[in-house]
């Protein structure tokens, strides 16, 4: 049978990548399996971190084996320091919630290994999120993933019509999570019931507060935690140890329950205050990513994390773009990342700066 063309499949170690893989070759495409070595000097035994360490490098070729395919392992270690962990970095320093899956997305697996895809000689590139990708109306659209479940389109809603002329998502259509380890335990795969990774790939046993902390000395600096009447009600060990909506771990004895609603690295405050402050309609976002002729005032559906479900709003486009939900929503986050849906596409996204 002839060959539908050549895919390059970033295989992560897990059991979505994976299947990615053998289904494209299901399907009559030549398949490469491309694995990112990103681990950094802060996980301590990288051989058990997640996804792209030692161990997940070892899986992801025992995978190619199984399916009989080539596999290329390439050190992106200084580039995902540069791009990724840096900008994590900094955007804790700067008091913003940041989302390194996103920028990974949009600096490395899409940029960078898009044209490592190239140089070899693919046609395509493949990888396992849970999103699809449609051609109408003349150019290519990014959709939610059919499992809404698993969709992973919030944290791709960067990609523009050249990355989707050239990128396939082949998990897209399945209908559950069960589907695809039921496929790779037909597939005798070692990594069907490898679990799932839910921590940020980079940072090891300490986690991300701890991580913080070794490359920004001065997140652990003590300050102040000011009360909702603007008062100090005690110290704290570092504003690397605060997100806005947080309850847990404040370090004050209250008679009711407080959340941190805004933290100020360069006064090394930490404000917190009751429940019905963590609640607004408007966010102003930048650095807006377009996948549609949205006109002023428009109705959409919007997220501003990826497991909240998409509530109703409508996004304003002007000197800024703000989007205002029909309903407040909760624990908004200078940092964070809103993306917008008419229907099952992604319309826009971009980074939240104010609310």
């Amino acid at each position: 049978m002839r060959s539908k063309g050549t895919v390059c499949v970033a295989m992560s170690g897990g059991v979505d990548s994976s299947v990615a893989a053998a289904m494209l070759l299901r399907r009559g495409y030549d398949v490469i399996g491309v694995t990112l070595q990103i681990w950094q000097e802060s996980q301590t035994d990288p051989r058990h971190s997640g996804c792209c360490s030692l161990g997940a490098v070892e899986d992801a070729k025992a995978v190619a084996r199984a399916l009989s395919i080539p596999h290329y392992t390439f050190n992106y270690q200084d580039s995902f320091r540069r791009a990724v962990i840096h900008e994590f970095v900094e955007e804790y320093a700067a008091g913003r919630t940041p989302n390194p899956c996103v920028t990974c997305n949009r600096s490395v697996k899409f940029h960078e290994l898009l044209d490592q895809a190239r140089e070899l000689g693919c046609d395509r590139l493949a990888t396992g999120h849970y999103a699809r990708v449609r051609r109408y109306a003349g150019r290519h659209r990014l959709l939610r993933a059919r499992n809404l479940e698993k969709d992973q389109s919030y944290v791709l809603y960067m990609l523009g019509e050249e990355q989707l002329s050239r990128v396939m998502f082949p998990l897209g259509e399945l209908e559950s999570k069960a589907s695809t380890r039921r496929m790779a335990h037909e597939l005798g795969l070692i990594v069907a019931e490898k679990p799932d990774s839910q921590e940020i790939c980079f940072v090891g046993p300490e986690g991300y507060r701890g991580f913080l902390r070794a490359e920004r000395p001065g997140l652990a600096l003590p300050g102040e935690i000011m009360g909702p009447d603007g008062k100090a009600m005690g110290l704290h060990g570092g504003v690397a140890d605060f997100t806005v909506g947080q309850r847990r771990g404040l370090g004050v004895a209250t008679g009711e329950p407080l959340y941190v609603t805004k933290i100020e690295p360069e006064t090394r405050r930490v404000y917190v205050g009751r429940a019905d402050a963590l609640f607004q309609r408007e966010v102003v976002l930048d650095d807006v990513v377009w996948n549609s002729d949205l006109r002023d005032g428009s109705r959409v559906t919007a997220k501003i994390r990826s497991t909240m479900p998409a509530q109703p709003a409508r996004i304003r486009r002007g000197d800024r773009v703000e989007l205002r939900f029909d309903q407040p929503v909760r624990a908004v986050a200078p940092g964070q990342i809103a993306v917008a849906y008419r229907g099952a596409s992604v319309v826009a996204g971009g980074r939240i700066v104010s609310s």
